[in-house]
């Protein structure tokens, strides 16, 4: 059974696939985006637990 972590981050108004790229290639997988109480993107991430 694949146990998981996650990650959730804030997505720049200009820069979001940059931070999407960057964690992708640590191993994160893209969840959800929703927006945040404030107002922002938010990402939802996931990636297998090592």
């Amino acid at each position: 059974m694949t146990t998981w972590e996650y990650l959730i981050t804030p997505l720049p108004l200009h820069t979001p696939k940059q931070v999407l790229d960057m964690h992708g290639s640590e191993g994160w997988e893209l969840v959800s985006i929703v927006t945040g109480p404030e107002g922002g993107s938010v990402a939802y991430m996931k990636r297998p637990k090592q």
